[in-house]
C-alpha cells in the first residue's frame, strides 16, 4: 500500500473523515503533518499543492486534494487503485 500523507490541523472535521475513509480503504498508517503549530508546514503545503485548506492529502507522490477530492476520486473507482500503486 502507497504512504499516505495529509496536512491537517487539530481541529478539523474534513480531516478526521478524510482519516475514517482512508482507514476504511485499509490505510494503517498515515503521516500528519500539523499546521496549525508549524506555520513553515503551512508554508511548505501552500507552495505544493497552491492551496490553504486543510486537509491537503497526498497518496505516494499523487497529491489527491482535499477531502471533497478524495471522496470523488473514491465515487469514481479510482481511491483503492492509486493506494495499491
Amino acid at each position: 500500500m502507497q504512504a499516505v500523507k495529509m496536512y491537517t490541523t487539530a481541529v478539523c472535521p474534513y480531516c478526521t473523515r478524510a482519516k475514517q475513509l482512508l482507514k476504511a480503504k485499509g490505510v494503517e498508517q498515515i503521516e500528519e503533518i500539523r499546521v496549525d503549530s508549524d506555520p513553515a508546514a503551512r508554508q511548505h503545503m501552500m507552495e505544493i499543492t497552491g492551496r490553504r485548506t486543510v486537509p491537503q492529502i497526498f497518496i505516494g507522490d499523487t497529491h489527491v486534494g482535499g477531502h471533497d477530492d478524495l471522496v470523488a476520486l473514491d465515487g469514481r473507482g479510482g481511491l483503492m487503485p492509486l493506494l495499491q500503486g
